[in-house]
């Protein structure tokens, strides 16, 4: 499975911006693709993650409301629809798979793909 996250760039504080992630391989059901982030300096942290199948989603409580995932089954993407963003959302966003279904934890997906970088101004 490859990942390929694009779609950041540098935005002030309030304003909108949409992720996308190219995913090759094929998925099922059972699968997960998720957002994790990293500042400099920080761990690798939980953003959101989707069911493939059913299209759940779960989100860490700092996005939550803010942000919004979504996948489109035919074209094996995934996207990240960030709203209200706050500097402290500055960091490098990368899409992940996990094979397992959801999880919060970035150390039990099985892939990350290389990253984009948004960058918040105040």
């Amino acid at each position: 499975v490859q990942l390929q996250a694009s779609g950041g760039g540098l935005v002030q504080a309030g304003d909108s911006l949409r992720l996308s992630c190219a995913a090759s391989g094929r998925f099922y059901s059972s699968h997960a693709m998720g957002w994790s982030r990293q500042a400099p300096g920080t761990k690798r942290e939980f953003v959101a993650a989707i069911r493939w199948g059913a299209g759940t989603t779960v989100y860490a409580d700092s996005v939550k409301g803010r942000f919004t995932i979504s996948r489109d089954k035919a074209q094996n993407t995934v996207s990240l629809q960030m709203n209200s963003l706050k500097p402290e959302d500055t960091a490098v966003y990368h899409c992940g798979v996990r094979f397992r279904g959801v999880s919060y934890i970035p150390e039990e997906y099985d892939n990350w793909g290389q990253g984009t970088l948004v960058t918040v101004s105040s």
